[in-house]
């Protein structure tokens, strides 16, 4: 299944023509950071959607406007798109209050309260909008005004459509805005979530503003700790009492997102178990909240929540993504919950479903079929045992804009050699025109870094990708640094075979003499699931010694100075990063670690717990992939970073190491960023960067700071 015979491919530069690259004109510091140089890079046309599947929408650049145009696919003919018109009714906040906008632009408020709503969403009929107040689940009519209260017991510990944490971070998403509640497609009922944090933790969070100070008190659950209660309630649009659904409330239990089904006569809820390795589709009726099991998939480690899933009109059934076979594929399933095609198969991933042709009884898909550091677009029978068709060309990744049925495709495609272009591509995967190019007439008159893509193998013989761009005038008898970029989360890859612009921060460091490198670690994807498996009960040791082995490949190299091998990431990257400076110290020397993890045991239940279990039951897991665990291991240069009001990954992590550091008497580097969060921007963000910079002179370089960069920042 995991191709491990492949010779290990690494870089090779001396093939290149030195004497042309010479020949070739490079950026100064101004053309990088001041008043970029023309000509080098395109920038792309926006392609927005289609109108149908005849006709797109592309905004060409004219002058300092950006303009939209209506084009004709086939032929390419182009007339400017008509002054866009609101066409279709939305709803919005201003000053805490909910507007209603019609087709036409009309205007209309809709509440007048003192206290704030929150996530207005319009009934799909346009007739009624639900949100959320004081942690209270109301709707109010269009046309009267009237509102309906559905709820009344919600308070500083209970939601009710309004996410507890957990919830809002790992299981329904960021993008919903700790929205928790879901209109039915006939407008008639809502179903909701409502959340009991009584039992939560409270975490404090500190903010040093003002002369006292104060505490934001968080309700976040730790591995181990009491997660919240749940309940699934269904109400009907404009009348108060809620049917609940059969779940014990009480239960160590997960509730995913819900599905509506298209007659809204029932809703499908997705449960898991604490140990996230059984998740359960039932059918619940909204109007008695009893419930049936449509569909089980049970794994040894976990099994990931179900975040789309296709239901084909004419009520034949539904299509779901799995990786119960170790590799994410499509399955075709009744709507009992019968299998009756498994649509894709072999030791690849499936991406995104576009599109389901119920027509032609098809679907058009993207994937990692042809290699695991690109996507393609793909189409596969409903019927039959057809293998999957490829519609994309050549070695390049495709990110694709599908038309509304599947006649043609918009494709902007590139590779880490090849800047992006844009083609317009038929149903057949023959290509309609060219739309685009991004490189300039400028380009091949300047000496552009160049990034590869390599492969290395790690101790126990799996082949994994990475990326290494050279410096500018790259001499194999000269030593160089090395500045490793990474994240390493489950499932969460940056090695990807695609253009990536070289013009910025990194063309400096090419031009300053660092090799920068990007690596994949075996659970980010390239060995799907069979892969991420490695990593359960123990996340992070495999994953850092992936990385060792990655960067003990490139010390074999000549050219490589083994006194200088960086690293930095935020998050689970700044988790890596200390793991490097500590476990991986004979290797790695000098690192900087954003807001990063330093023990699994203070981060959330949901995340940390899908991984390693909790505390009690895998005590050894958690000790055994823990930077503190490792600190007296430090001999490089770390630095810290870390906002002090981080609600996601708290402080109190980089405070763990540091008070370990110092006991040890070990030598480190601390910056904090008052007031800030998960990362931050503004002033910090430019405090940051600069800093950073000063880093890579005095430890990675180690020559003085270029009067350039006092100068653009003053």
């Amino acid at each position: 299944m995991i191709n491990t015979s492949r010779v290990v491919i690494l870089l090779s530069f001396l093939s290149i023509s030195f004497t042309a690259a010479a020949q070739q004109k490079e950026l100064s510091f101004r053309e990088i950071f001041v008043a970029p140089a023309k000509d080098i890079l395109n920038p792309l046309p926006v392609y927005s959607g289609w109108i149908d599947d005849n006709h797109y929408i592309e905004y060409r650049q004219e002058g300092q406007q950006t303009k939209p145009y209506t084009v004709e696919a086939k032929t390419g003919s182009a007339v400017p798109s008509a002054p866009a018109q609101v066409n279709e009714a939305t709803v919005f906040i201003r000053n805490k209050d909910i507007f209603f906008k019609d087709a036409a632009g009309n205007e209309k408020q809709l509440t007048r309260d003192t206290l704030p709503e929150k996530n207005p969403t319009l009934s799909p009929d346009k007739k009624r909008v639900a949100f959320t107040r004081n942690n209270d689940l109301f709707s109010v009519d269009v046309t009267s005004g009237n509102e309906t209260r559905y709820t009344t017991d919600g308070s500083d510990v209970i939601y009710n459509g309004w996410a507890s944490w957990v919830y809002f971070e790992e299981i329904l998403g960021r993008a919903t805005r700790y929205k928790a509640f879901w209109w039915s497609p006939d407008s008639k009922r809502i179903a909701y979530m409502r959340f009991d944090d009584s039992k939560v933790p409270v975490y404090p969070i500190y903010n040093s503003a003002g002369q006292h100070g104060f505490l934001e008190n968080t309700r976040y659950p730790k591995a181990g700790d009491r997660n919240p209660e749940v309940k699934v309630g269904i109400v009907s649009a404009g009348t108060k009492g809620t049917v609940w659904a059969d779940f014990d409330p009480k239960a160590d239990q997960y509730f995913g997102t819900p599905y509506w089904m298209a007659d809204s006569k029932s809703l499908w809820v997705q449960w898991m178990n604490r140990d996230q390795n059984d998740l359960i589709i039932y059918n619940v009726d909204p109007l008695s909240g009893s419930k049936g099991i449509i569909y089980e998939e049970k794994q040894e480690t976990w099994v990931d929540w179900f975040d789309s899933m296709y239901f084909l009109k004419n009520g034949s059934g539904f299509i779901l993504k799995s990786d119960k076979s170790g590799w994410g594929h499509f399955y075709f399933y009744d709507l009992k919950g019968n299998l009756k095609k498994q649509l894709t198969s072999g030791s690849w991933r499936v991406g995104e479903l576009l599109l389901v042709d119920e027509g032609d009884q098809k679907i058009f898909f993207t994937a990692r079929q042809e290699v695991s550091t690109r996507y393609d677009l793909y189409t596969v029978g409903l019927r039959g045992n057809d293998e999957p068709k490829r519609l994309t060309f050549g070695n390049y990744d495709h990110q694709v804009n599908l038309s509304p049925d599947g006649k043609y495709f918009i494709t902007t495609y590139s590779s880490l050699s090849s800047p992006p272009k844009v083609a317009l591509v038929d149903h057949k995967g023959d290509i309609v025109r060219e739309l685009a190019n991004a490189q300039g007439t400028a380009y091949e008159f300047h000496n552009i870094p160049k990034t590869e893509l390599s492969y290395y193998k790690t101790r126990d013989g799996l082949e994994l990708p990475m990326t290494i761009t050279l410096p500018l005038n790259f001499d194999a008898s000269k030593k160089y640094p090395v500045w490793i970029t990474v994240y390493g989360g489950p499932d969460a890859g940056t090695v990807y075979d695609r253009w990536k612009n070289p013009l910025g921060i990194n063309y400096w460091w090419a031009k300053e003499g660092i090799i920068q490198v990007v690596i994949d670690n075996r659970s980010a994807g390239h060995l799907g699931k069979v892969g991420m498996d490695f990593i359960y009960r123990k996340m992070g040791k495999y994953e850092i010694e992936d990385y060792m082995d990655a960067a003990s490949s490139l010390k074999t190299k000549p050219y490589v100075d083994h006194t200088r091998i960086g690293i930095t990431g935020g998050s689970f990257g700044g988790y890596i990063t200390t793991m490097a400076l500590t476990y991986g110290s004979d290797i790695f020397t000098h690192g900087i670690a954003n807001y990063s993890v330093t023990d699994w045991a203070l981060y959330d239940t949901h995340y940390t717990e899908r991984f390693m279990g909790t505390p009690k039951n895998n005590a050894e897991g958690y000790r055994i992939t823990s930077p503190l665990t490792y600190a007296d291991r430090l001999k490089g240069t770390l630095r810290i970073v870390h906002g002090t009001m981080d609600d996601n990954v708290h402080m109190q992590n980089s405070i763990q190491l540091v008070n370990k550091l110092q006991d040890l008497n070990k030598h480190f580097e601390f910056m904090l960023y008052p007031g800030e969060r998960h990362g931050w921007g503004g002033l910090k963000a430019k405090h940051s960067t600069q800093e950073t910079v000063r880093f890579m002179y005095t430890h990675i370089l180690q020559k003085p700071l270029p009067q350039e960069f006092l100068d653009y920042w003053k």
